[in-house]
């Protein structure tokens, strides 16, 4: 397995980090217990986030972007959850997902049109779920068939992150059932095309400032300069995408148990009990240890596999562990701090439980913990430890 330097940061890369925990403690923890509790982002969040060129940091400058590259996304998307996980994911899809589908899959012309759009204030969201179609990704209902000079898209997707806000869809539907996955295609759908719908928001368990949506499309119409890939590629565009997404995944998981561990154990060392500190007890500071170093361990995880796709080497088996990894570790380490503050822990007064409730779906979305540890088993049986 490959091995890159991992915890040293460039000067570059440690000032947009100081920058980007400074933009969320100041502006995004003030609002992330009233979105929380109001299963909505805040309309002035968005505008923020594209105002500090978050929302298109691989885009390059010449397009409207930062110029940045891949590991600069995992650092905005670890500080951003440090504070707001559901605003860490809205970050998330935009660049590990959308942006970097159409980086490697949209022609010269295409991209310069899409990207000026997400660099101006355009939400992008990927549709990849179906009701039938989650861990079995490719068994699509979706269909897409010829019409003149375009396409016509019918179905429906389900739990498609960043819905309510996003004005372009990448949604994938098969063109020819026939030939299976082979016949899946991706296609980018605008808002306000006519026969296209967002019914629906998931009133969700955590993460509840991100929306998760329906989307219905009724005979769509979708012209050929709206096609992302060759007919027939989708599959791949899915695939390759999503071994990217599962390293912003990892980082948001790494972003919040770092969150609520810092929040936890300075409660600790500010609460007395039996006539000193909680966190001068031997057995409260083993379990921040003990954290402590699983949080470091997934850190590395996640920046490794960031590193080896900047660099152009193989990360597909380092992506999935990465996920696995973190997200276990992220339930766990959330878990292990809301009983660091004792009952106010189990309250919505501090916060612990919400950090709780959001790390969660780490083990469940761009790939459940199963399909990680299939991704990572195929690997092993195929090229070895």
């Amino acid at each position: 397995m490959a091995h890159l330097p991992l915890t040293t940061l460039s000067e570059e890369e440690e000032i947009f980090r100081g920058a980007v925990r400074e933009f969320a403690e100041e502006r995004l923890r003030p609002l992330a217990l009233e979105m929380d509790r109001e299963n909505q982002l805040r309309p002035e969040i968005l505008p923020w986030l594209f105002e500090m060129g978050l929302m298109g940091i691989e885009i390059p400058e010449e397009l409207g972007g930062a110029g940045a590259n891949f590991f600069m996304s995992v650092l905005a998307i670890e500080e951003l959850a440090r504070v707001d996980p559901a605003v860490a994911v809205v970050c998330d899809v935009q660049n590990t997902l959308f942006i970097n589908a159409i980086k490697r899959w949209a022609n010269p012309a295409q991209a310069e049109r899409i990207f000026g759009a997400l660099t101006t204030g355009t939400v992008g969201a990927y549709a990849l779920s179906e009701a039938g179609a989650g861990s079995d990704a490719f068994a699509l209902q979706c269909r897409a068939v010829e019409d003149g000079d375009g396409y016509r898209l019918t179905g429906r997707k389900l739990w498609i992150t960043n819905g309510a806000e996003a004005g372009l869809f990448l949604v994938f539907a098969n063109l020819d059932p026939g030939s299976g996955y082979k016949g899946i295609t991706g296609f980018l759908v605008e808002r306000e095309s006519e026969g296209f719908s967002v019914p629906r928001k998931e009133d969700k368990l955590g993460i509840r400032a991100s929306s998760t949506c329906e989307l219905v499309l009724e005979n769509v119409p979708v012209s050929k300069q709206n096609l992302i890939g060759e007919v027939g590629q989708g599959y791949k565009v899915a695939i390759e995408t999503l071994n990217e997404g599962r390293i912003g995944i990892g980082a948001q998981m790494v972003g919040l148990a770092q969150g609520t561990l810092e929040a936890a154990f300075e409660y600790t060392m500010q609460r007395e009990q039996f006539g000193q500190k909680v966190g001068e007890f031997q057995a409260v500071k083993h379990r921040v240890a003990r954290s402590a170093s699983e949080l470091e361990a997934a850190r590395l995880m996640v920046y490794n596999a960031a590193r080896l796709k900047d660099s152009g080497q193989p990360f597909m088996r380092q992506a999935a562990m990465a996920k696995w990894f973190t997200s276990e570790m992220a339930e766990r380490v959330a878990s292990e701090a809301l009983e660091l503050y004792g009952g106010v822990g189990f309250t919505k007064e501090c916060g612990a439980e919400k950090y709780l409730r959001d790390a969660k779906i780490g083990k469940i979305y761009e790939g459940t913990s199963f399909i990680q540890l299939e991704t990572i088993a195929k690997s092993i049986a195929t090229q070895g430890l």
